[in-house]
């Protein structure tokens, strides 16, 4: 573990850059769970770096003590067992996209992964990271809720289990407290006749999105829907769930006319607001044309999965 005292100077009047840290490059979880007792809210961890960098850089963020998980490795995987996959939380969001595991069985994570920012974010950025950041524009927290994801906790008290839906408290606000990590995240195993799908809009390559739709549907044999998560990108403070979904969908065959009816009423959950990106009532159009993309789009892979 290296203490590292890092200046960084200003080289023209128009470059901002962050002030001075502290750095530390932890080898294992235990020594990055200590750092954070230690330093407190003075603290900030560092994965990818995709996020707290900029926010250091133009200085919206001033942070005595950075440190740099990057280097534990016992938080870089993907597996699967007979109960669920499991994430570990310094996976970069490429490794997530490229994933076999991944790609045969949990589509609607790839689908998600494929379209964060460009190939350098996910190349650097992790998985932890775009969940932990607490960003509701960010792809993989929504993917997590509609898939009834947990996300495993370590602090020095020990560890424990936040469901995603008790994760997210507000923009960039998460139950994390500031001595504990999000070192894994678990995805209940897709079963047969599950399939998910995650439809984004965005105004061009690289963008945040303008909005998002996580779906993920499980059917029986008859086509009628047993289970159903509903979760949306970009329209709220936070990652929305829909608590409606599964009251309009469960113990239904998916048609054009249920799926346009669904996607009204869970628009209504939305609380998106005018920006950049567009007008509230363009974002409310934009959601509900794509949650019903979606809950086709999940309906149909469910039928067809085995």
């Amino acid at each position: 573990m290296n203490g590292i005292i890092y200046v960084i100077f200003i080289v023209s009047a128009m470059t901002i850059t962050p002030s001075v840290f502290e750095y530390y490059t932890p080898s294992t979880m235990v020594e990055a769970v200590n750092l954070l007792e230690k330093y407190g809210d003075e603290a900030k961890l560092l994965a990818g770096g995709q996020s707290l960098i900029p926010l250091m850089k133009m200085r919206f963020a001033s942070i005595s003590h950075v440190i740099d998980i990057s280097r534990i490795e016992e938080m870089d995987y993907i597996k699967e067992d007979s109960n669920r996959l499991s994430i570990g939380a310094l996976t970069t969001v490429d490794e997530l996209g490229s994933s076999v595991t991944i790609k045969n069985r949990y589509m609607i994570i790839k689908e998600a992964a494929d379209q964060i920012a460009d190939p350098l974010v996910r190349n650097m950025g992790t998985v932890g990271g775009n969940i932990s950041h607490g960003d509701p524009a960010n792809d993989l927290p929504a993917v997590m809720l509609s898939l009834d994801a947990t996300f495993m906790v370590q602090g020095k008290n020990g560890g424990k289990e936040i469901k995603a839906e008790d994760f997210f408290v507000d923009s960039l606000i998460t139950a994390l407290e500031p001595n504990e990590i999000l070192y894994e995240i678990r995805v209940p195993k897709m079963v047969k006749r599950q399939g998910g799908a995650y439809i984004k809009h965005k105004k061009s390559a690289g963008d945040f999105s303008v909005a998002a739709v996580a779906s993920n549907i499980i059917v029986d044999g008859d086509g009628k829907i047993i289970k159903v998560g509903v979760a949306l990108t970009s329209v709220g403070p936070t990652p929305i769930k829909s608590t409606r979904a599964e009251g309009i969908l469960a113990g239904k065959k998916l048609t054009e006319e249920l799926a346009a009816e669904a996607a009204r009423s869970i628009t209504e959950e939305s609380d998106p607001v005018s920006d950049f990106y567009g007008s509230i009532d363009y974002k409310k159009k934009v959601l509900r044309f794509i949650i019903k993309e979606s809950l086709v789009a999940a309906y149909k892979r469910a039928k067809e999965a085995q």
